[in-house]
């Protein structure tokens, strides 16, 4: 049987608190924005950035360049800041030396979220990326796990895993797409909930060495 793994991206394979961070400063600086406006700033950026994000912040705070400038410059930002390690670039293709079809399902555009893909160098690592905006639905939605697997030309009914640092978008989307769960805790505790995760690593790095060493099985609901 085919195995398969889903990872997350931001703050999964990549960074994305970091170069988001280094973007807030630097625009802020730019635009004579004071603390509370940098605040409102990270709250428009944090959860999802887009190019009707960009709209909302240019009229938020008057600002002159268009919403399409404002966007091609945070874009072209988060591609050449947004980094991933070379040894997870090395673990993902043992995975797929191993055996694994390995893909990526991720909330955000197309255009940034491949684009910070390319940047890092991941896009030559796995076998397909799956956006949210193509899968036309977020996770946690069954749809967009689907979509992830269809896309390695494999079926979501015969099982796989799912790895994120998302309790509610990679476990329990996750698991209620039939996937087995490995949560990226970055030493945070599991909240708790009705759902938990498979397994806890502390970094992607110790989910992939997980992988390596776990015997082939198929669905979660037979093991």
């Amino acid at each position: 049987m085919q195995r398969l793994v889903i990872f997350d991206l931001d703050n999964t394979l990549v960074d994305r608190q970091g170069p988001l961070a280094d973007w807030v400063s630097a625009f802020s600086a730019q635009h004579a924005l004071d603390d509370d406006a940098r605040l409102r700033l990270l709250q428009f950026v944090r959860e999802r950035a887009c190019p009707e994000t960009f709209e909302a912040i240019r009229n938020q705070y008057g600002l002159a360049p268009s919403a399409a400038t404002l966007w091609r410059d945070y874009l072209a930002h988060m591609a050449r800041s947004v980094t991933c390690p070379a040894h997870v670039l090395e673990g993902l293709s043992m995975l797929r030396r191993a055996g694994w079809k390995v893909a990526i399902a991720t909330n955000g555009t197309s255009e940034i979220q491949n684009a910070k893909v390319a940047g890092a160098g991941i896009a030559d690592h796995v076998d397909a990326v799956c956006t949210s905006e193509a899968a036309g639905v977020r996770k946690p939605e069954i749809v967009i796990f689907e979509k992830a697997a269809a896309a390695c030309g494999v079926d979501l009914a015969h099982g796989g895993w799912m790895v994120g640092d998302g309790v509610d978008t990679d476990i329990h989307g996750g698991s209620a797409a039939g996937l087995r769960t490995v949560w990226i805790s970055g030493g945070r505790p599991w909240p708790g909930g009705d759902t938990a995760p498979d397994h806890v690593t502390t970094d992607v790095l110790q989910a992939i060495d997980l992988l390596l060493t776990t015997p082939s099985r198929g669905h979660r609901d037979g093991f």
